[in-house]
């Protein structure tokens, strides 16, 4: 508790009396997440509401860490703080264990009827409401990606965390996905710095020819290990992530996070203003739909692949690169000005 304490802003200790108090409830570090928390606060400012003059926020971080979401969570339900602010399913899960009467608004990646926290998309019921990215269901379109990238791969590694509530859903959708690709999966699973060495060392020798990371907190927070290792066995990696393809990682495909985190301090801001979670509709984006609107997936392709930004042209040396690697793929479906040319 202590780690998670000392991140907290002196601002929102000293709230003055009176002003409501949003439990942010985070599974990742403040430091990885600095920038979509200014999109929540973003969403906030939307309905009137500016941290430290009339809302306080008091905000707990696991660090990667899912142990300590329960006692995080029930930190802030022991404050009956007035909302809580849920960032993805393993918090959302913590949070609907600790309270079944302060309003939660969660962003999640898994459908959350299938996942057992809401009854109904459009009246979730109890005190649940928020946005799903759905970015589990992404696992099937990033396997696709990566065997038109790396159609030579006969098998691919799946690495999850063994630790996150989500790691059964990703495994089911990835045998789900590969069985329809004719391509075999191996699932491996990791929690710790020398599970991942261990992990991406047994992939090498089983012969993977690529990986697909699992969205993540802790893989996020180990994302320098994990570019590091896929580097040294020269597995094409896909992450989840935009940032991790930035920061080096050879190819990422998923969500506008910024986005749905903005969405979900909008919901926050109106359960303040009086909503009722049991009524708010869950907002959502689907995969497919997702393609055609303002929070798209993105394919960044990167270090012998192709690296790409909306406007910018892929170099012929990069061009070069995929063609030894990746002869005649496919063309992966992305969104029109992020295709990598072949």
């Amino acid at each position: 508790m202590s780690g998670a304490a000392a991140s907290w802003p002196l601002a929102a200790r000293a709230q003055q009396p009176g002003m409501p108090v949003i439990g942010f409830l985070n599974q990742e570090s403040a430091k990885l997440s600095a920038h979509l928390v200014t999109g929540f606060r973003k969403g906030l400012s939307e309905t009137g509401f500016v941290e430290n003059q009339n809302v306080a926020i008091e905000y707990r971080w696991a660090d990667g860490h899912y142990e300590r979401l329960p006692e995080l969570a029930a930190d802030l339900a022991n404050r009956k703080v007035a909302v809580i602010a849920a960032a993805y399913f393993p918090a959302t899960v913590a949070a609907k264990a600790a309270t079944s009467t302060i309003p939660i608004v969660f962003i999640s990646g898994v459908d959350p009827i299938a996942a057992g926290l809401v009854a109904s998309l459009n009246r979730p019921g109890g005190n649940l409401t928020g946005v799903s990215n759905f970015n589990t269901s992404l696992t099937a379109k990033r396997l696709e990606l990566l065997h038109q990238v790396v159609p030579r791969a006969e098998t691919i590694a799946i690495l999850v965390n063994s630790t996150s509530p989500a790691s059964q859903i990703i495994e089911a959708e990835a045998r789900s996905a590969a069985q329809a690709l004719g391509l075999r999966v191996d699932v491996l699973g990791a929690s710790t710095e020398p599970e991942i060495d261990a992990t991406l060392a047994a992939a090498a020798q089983r012969g993977a020819g690529a990986l697909l990371v699992a969205g993540d907190a802790y893989f996020n927070s180990r994302r320098a290990q994990l570019i590091a290792l896929a580097a040294r066995y020269r597995i094409p990696a896909n992450y989840d992530r935009r940032e991790i393809a930035v920061d080096g990682g050879l190819m990422s495909y998923g969500m506008n996070n910024l986005d749905f985190y903005r969405q979900a301090g909008i919901y926050t801001g109106q359960i303040l203003k009086g909503a009722k979670p049991a009524d708010f509709p869950i907002g959502f984006r689907s995969s497919r739909g997702n393609a055609r609107a303002a929070a798209v997936k993105r394919a960044v392709i990167k270090q012998g692949l192709a690296h790409r930004r909306d406007g910018d042209d892929v170099d012929g040396t990069e061009r070069s690169k995929l063609r030894r690697l990746s002869p005649k793929p496919a063309r992966p479906r992305i969104r029109r000005g992020t295709e990598p040319r072949h």
